[in-house]
């Protein structure tokens, strides 16, 4: 079997070597007779397999003791609600940046629970950069401030981590966790949905500082109220088993990797490769300015869009998959988070080159 090279932005690449444990132990995890997806959620097999999951996290992520990890269901989106719903905390608007389409998706559930004040809207640019911090119109009253480090379909991200001092500060980082280390004191939450660098789809994860748990409005469905998870760790109704034991797969993987620090030297590699190439070209472009490039998610541009069809039949044709850009946008989109191996990115480079050299 030829494994394909996946550049979905989600459900992405899983590291092989995961998918081979995973496959090991399939029907029979560590003798127990049993496949993880058969096991009770409160037995004693699954609970060590939930608790070493959340230890290896905290490691890799360097995670403060003063902050609860929540392993939940319904993907980053129900974090749009579940982020007013619990943050409030009384208080009637909260502050967002607005940098594509994953931002305004979180300013318009937000609205439905509070005033929202957006700080910084990069619409004018057609998402392709970000205001300096300096030009935001904070609210210093504000009940927390949310921003998406990096969004998926425009390829935008974050290189710097806005000061909003006693603001609570909060981060989608769905396309992003994992990729490189990041200082977690500095948040107030973060959450990210699974498909992307954790693990398959159905998992979300939301590292919140226990100081903002326990005031959710009235109105809370109990779902969706971080208190109750957190006392219930994580397991108030049966959570998503098999994906979590995943996600604790591709925990160990980095640690093995050498941690996030060996992962963004990786990850910056194969950016820059791609990239390069793009800018060498007279045949491809990206929009976004080069100083908000995303390290995670790559559209592209061919200079003539007729041949998008048959750009991608080649690359398919080398195994390199999932590559057409999101509608909003057109053109080409490659995401390469961690699993996607630095072969699939000289492969990809290669195969963009020999594309140029015969259409363009």
């Amino acid at each position: 079997m030829t494994r394909k090279y996946n550049f979905s932005a989600g459900p992405a690449m899983l590291p092989q070597v995961v998918l081979e444990q995973a496959q090991a132990e399939l029907l029979d995890w560590e003798g127990t007779g049993q496949s993880v997806m058969e096991m009770s959620h409160r037995g004693k097999e699954f609970m060590s397999i939930a608790e070493t999951a959340e230890a290896d996290l905290r490691q890799v992520m360097k995670i403060p003791d003063n902050y609860k990890v929540l392993f939940l269901q319904g993907g980053a989106t129900s974090q749009f609600a579940a982020i007013p719903l619990n943050l409030l905390r009384g208080n009637e608007g909260a502050d967002y940046v607005n940098t594509g389409i994953w931002s305004t998706k979180a300013i318009t559930e937000a609205s439905r629970y509070c005033s929202v004040n957006v700080v910084s809207n990069s619409e004018t640019t057609n998402y392709t950069s970000i205001q300096p911090y300096e030009s935001w119109n904070t609210n210093s009253d504000a009940a927390y401030l949310h921003y998406t480090i990096n969004e998926t379909i425009a390829g935008v991200e974050f290189p710097w981590i806005p000061d909003t001092g006693d603001v609570p500060l909060v981060a989608d980082m769905s396309s992003t966790i994992l990729s490189r280390p990041v200082d977690v004191s500095k948040f107030g939450l973060i959450y990210a949905g699974a498909q992307k660098n954790i693990g398959p789809a159905g998992l979300t994860i939301v590292i919140v500082r226990e100081d903002l748990i326990g005031d959710a409005m009235d109105i809370t469905p109990t779902m969706l109220n971080y208190e109750v998870h957190a006392k219930n760790g994580s397991m108030y109704n049966t959570p998503s088993t098999y994906a979590w034991y995943l996600a604790g797969l591709v925990f160990k993987w980095l640690k093995d990797q050498g941690g996030l620090d060996y992962m963004e030297t990786v990850n910056r590699r194969k950016a820059e490769r791609l990239y390069n190439c793009i800018d060498n070209s007279d045949f491809y472009t990206n929009p976004v300015d080069k100083e908000y490039r995303s390290l995670m998610n790559v559209p592209f541009t061919l200079a003539n869009s007729e041949l998008n069809d048959k750009f991608l039949d080649a690359a398919a044709a080398r195994n390199l998959i999932y590559l057409k850009g999101h509608k909003s946008v057109g053109g080409m989109r490659a995401s390469i988070y961690n699993a996607m191996p630095e072969q699939g990115v000289i492969e990809l480079v290669d195969m963009m080159q020999t594309f140029e050299a015969e259409f363009g």
